[in-house]
């Protein structure tokens, strides 16, 4: 037993930088609270994303395997700490928050590394020549979401910010929303998502951007 009047600490030290921002838009898309309040819930098919996630947050918990019922693997790493679960309540992430997560309080200043966050989380970047025209190569990036109200709060914010619009799209066949940002607006926003060398990210797919626009991407 605790000494009377002391408080329960928690495992992830909660102070706001680059990289908790981070870890808090990966937990956005690709995590979640459990049903009894208690645990967080990280699940990736990229190990470096779990590990990524893992770093910041200085966790000692063991990197699991996950399987689908088609047999994909992905990795997991789950975590009791009720603090957290409170803090992450507080800024807008709840359970079962897949089609209800809305705005998110975000301080101002990590905006932009939260996005990288759930870009990585939940977000796809595409390129492709346009038969219509010639000589025309388009690229898009893409951030994805059940929800429409957090679809809709991330297009208000980056607008806010950058002053850019993009469009949202939903496919008849599918559940979820798709917020676009074509050619020039993707350059706006990759130029703020990774705004130097060393930041935290998902190798991969900056890898995969640097290899389409060069130096738009540090």
């Amino acid at each position: 037993m605790g000494k009377r009047g002391t408080q329960p600490k928690g495992k992830v030290r909660i102070k706001w930088s680059p990289d908790f921002a981070y870890a808090i838009g990966l937990l956005a898309t690709d995590g979640c609270l459990s049903t009894n309040g208690r645990h967080v819930i990280f699940v990736s098919k990229d190990l470096e994303q779990v590990e990524n996630f893992k770093n910041i947050l200085k966790l000692d918990s063991k990197i699991g395997n996950n399987y689908s019922g088609t047999g994909n693997l992905s990795y997991r790493v789950q975590f009791g700490d009720i603090l957290f679960c409170n803090f992450l309540r507080g800024i807008g992430i709840f359970e079962n928050k897949s089609k209800t997560i809305g705005v998110l309080k975000i301080p101002h200043k990590y905006f932009f590394d939260f996005l990288r966050g759930s870009f990585d989380g939940d977000g796809t970047f595409y390129s492709y020549w346009d038969k219509r025209w010639k000589s025309s190569f388009m690229f898009y990036m893409e951030f994805i979401s059940a929800s429409k109200k957090h679809i809709d709060w991330i297009r208000e914010e980056v607008f806010l910010k950058i002053k850019i619009s993009g469009h949202i799209t939903k496919a008849k066949n599918n559940s979820c929303y798709q917020l676009k940002y074509a050619k020039r607006e993707s350059q706006i926003l990759l130029k703020k998502l990774y705004y130097k060398n060393n930041l935290i990210c998902l190798s991969r797919k900056r890898l995969k951007i640097k290899k389409i626009l060069g130096s738009i991407v540090k």
